[in-house]
């Protein structure tokens, strides 16, 4: 065992090992040797961003959100950190409410939102926390288990009273720097601390000037950064900086920025906060107060051209939004200041986890490409993840998948909402054919409704899938049912907006890959034409009972995509691993009936049309090994149905 360093992204290199065991209690372990981390941002501490970004005098935003009361408002609070996710947000926080329970297990609460956030959206997140209500042993038990779970950021508050007045809770804490104190004391550095500032002092404070002491004391306490409260002129904002860096607080200040959205959530914001509205904002808003439209219009213009002064100042590195939940608003605010950016590049081709753990995770098997959450969720229990290569695939050990109902692994869609893509009934194996190709094609289907997901990718076609559109229409309408595929490139740039992923100045390269469902007849015919293609074209051919047909080597993964980029090691992310595909055949197999099946009654027609895909048919996965030249799959398929169309032999 070789130690190498691990404060820039290296870490220890392992022999090989390969007594796992399939139960989630052991580590993925394999012969794999580390190499730097790609993103060397995804191991930076969020403090260290912060200094980078300043230093560089790159603006960044960062977004906080509450968690839902509902299991379904949760679902739909995911979905949303995904697309606000996809506008560059340094990092997201979530709010500690006291009343919901919020360092439970509940999918609603705080810390289950939080943790969602930090490892299914691969968002750097800060959990709340208060004083409110707690003694320090609970307080204490709270931050271990945000730290088991990945979290690594906590916004240090004293949190608003449950009545009236404040109470005094024996055994606990009064006041946020306390607070501060005790996550120093039990947790050292571990964790990277906000606290709150108020722009005008806050509302229980003696004066402004004693509660600037406060926060003195809170940052001398151990905090490292200020988010502030929402304020509505950019001068109160600016002359609270003065008044912060003029008693010695140095440490990054950042603006809580409301875009008013809603006459009716401003007055309720305004009260929690106790905070007064600017005359000449009232004076605006009390005639449109009926008029919502009208009322956001103004409340965008207000905050873009308050943000303008704040960010042209030189005292503000980045703004924080209060979303409310909402996301039209504060995004067309970022877009017309230029920092909202989506960026086409990815890090890796697939979505990365947040998990301190998870750092130097880079390479991944293929089949859960449009199902990450699911992916990360299975290997949850790991001690360690694969790092420059997957090495053996002995005992990959992933966890069972007995609940497809946790909320962050839910479809965005409702049941009607399905029924309506899927079928309200269906009447035979063709109308299933249908589903698959009208969402290739996405057009609507008989009943006018788009068909926008299926049970194995909960989103539209991504951009390169667009790419093999046509012939996945073709095979999808004769029952080649495909749930992922990939095309071949060689060598295009990895800033190609479509196929592109890794640091600027690489080239990335992929192997055709396909895989899908199609009937017993259809491998029959497969398996003889697969035979003028070997060894250019790998398969891997199951069943759900676990009957397996192979060419492939049964312990030996195979990269599907890699790349080469400027001062690194050859990167390979995605590999095609015979092992983990037994695994995933289980759960491609179970989402025919938990995520479609389910949908009907049972012993309904339409429930044992989708039950006869389940038992009879096989998953398939191709992967043409010839990556620059043409991609040869779409002509074994074709060569498959010309030999299933083709007059059977007359006997002798």
């Amino acid at each position: 065992m070789v130690n190498q360093r691990v404060d820039t992204g290296w870490q220890t290199c392992k022999s090989d090992s390969s007594g796992g065991s399939n139960s989630g209690e052991s580590s993925k372990e394999s012969s794999r040797c580390s190499t730097p981390v790609l993103d060397a941002d995804r191991s930076d501490r969020l403090r260290d961003k912060m200094r980078k970004r300043m230093e560089s005098g790159d603006h960044w935003f960062s977004l906080e959100f509450f968690p839902p009361r509902t299991a379904g408002g949760a679902v739909n609070l995911i979905a949303r950190f995904d697309r606000m996710g996809s506008g560059g947000p340094l990092f997201i926080d979530i709010t500690w409410h006291p009343a919901g329970d919020p360092g439970s297990d509940k999918e609603t609460s705080s810390m289950m939102i939080a943790s969602t956030a930090v490892n299914y959206c691969g968002l750097e997140s800060i959990l709340h926390l208060t004083c409110c209500k707690q003694t320090k042993e609970k307080i204490t038990a709270h931050l271990g288990k945000a730290k088991r779970l990945g979290l690594k950021n906590i916004m240090a508050l004293r949190g608003d009273p449950v009545g009236a007045d404040w109470e005094e809770e024996e055994g606990g804490f009064n006041y946020a720097t306390d607070l501060v104190k005790h996550i120093r004391h039990e947790f050292d550095d571990y964790f990277d601390i906000c606290v709150a500032g108020y722009p005008t002092g806050h509302p229980e404070a003696e004066s402004y000037e004693e509660d600037l002491k406060h926060l003195k004391e809170k940052v001398d306490a151990g905090a490292h950064f200020i988010v502030t409260q929402l304020f509505f002129r950019a001068e109160t904002f600016l002359k609270f900086v003065k008044d912060c860096r003029a008693i010695g607080i140095t440490c990054p200040i950042l603006p809580g920025i409301f875009p008013v959205q809603g006459y009716h959530s401003l007055r309720q914001l305004v009260k929690l906060s106790k905070l007064e509205v600017p005359e000449e904002i009232m004076q605006v808003i009390e005639p449109i107060k009926d008029n919502d439209a009208a009322i956001r219009n103004y409340g965008i213009h207000q905050a873009v051209e308050m943000c303008k002064v704040l960010l042209a100042s030189g005292d503000v590195p980045g703004l924080h939004f209060y979303t409310l939940n909402r996301e039209v608003a504060t995004i067309e605010v970022l877009r017309q200041l230029g920092l909202w950016t989506e960026d086409p590049r990815r890090p890796l081709p697939w979505a990365v986890s947040a998990h301190p753990k998870r750092k130097v995770e880079d390479v991944r098997p293929i089949f859960w490409a449009t199902r990450p959450k699911s992916y990360i969720h299975r290997t949850q229990d790991w001690d360690d993840f694969p790092n420059g290569r997957w090495g053996n695939s002995s005992s990959p050990a992933f966890g069972d998948l007995t609940d497809y109902y946790l909320f962050y692994l839910k479809s965005k869609s409702t049941k009607e909402a399905l029924l309506k893509m899927w079928g309200q009934e269906l009447t035979s194996e063709e109308s299933v054919f249908e589903v698959f190709t009208y969402y290739i094609t996405a057009q609507p289907n008989q009943s006018g409704h788009k068909v926008m997901c299926l049970p194995w990718n909960d989103d539209p076609l991504a951009p390169e899938t667009n790419m093999l559109k046509e012939e996945l229409e073709k095979v999808n309408r004769r029952g080649v049912l495909t749930i992922n595929s990939q095309p071949n490139i060689n060598g295009k740039p990895s800033s190609d907006p479509i196929v592109g992923w890794g640091p600027p100045g690489g080239y990335v390269f992929q192997k055709a890959y396909l895989e899908f469902f199609t009937s017993s007849e259809n491998v029959n015919a497969l398996l003889k034409v697969l035979k003028k293609y070997e060894p250019r074209v790998n398969y891997h051919i199951v069943n759900v009972q676990g009957k397996n047909i192979t060419n492939a080597h049964d312990m030996q993964p195979n990269a599907v995509t890699w790349g080469i980029f400027p001062g690194r090691e050859i990167i390979q992310p995605t590999v095609v691993d015979p092992v983990s595909f037994m695994y995933w055949k289980d759960e491609a197999f179970a989402l025919w009936i938990e995520q479609w099946g389910k949908l009907y009654e049972e012993e309904s027609p339409s429930r044992m049309i989708i039950q006869y895909f389940h038992d009879n048919y096989y998953l398939v996965n191709l992967v043409d090994n010839d990556f620059p030249l043409n991609n040869c799959l779409w002509q074994v398929i074709d060569d498959m149905f010309e030999l299933l169309d083709a007059p059977p032999e007359p006997l002798d």
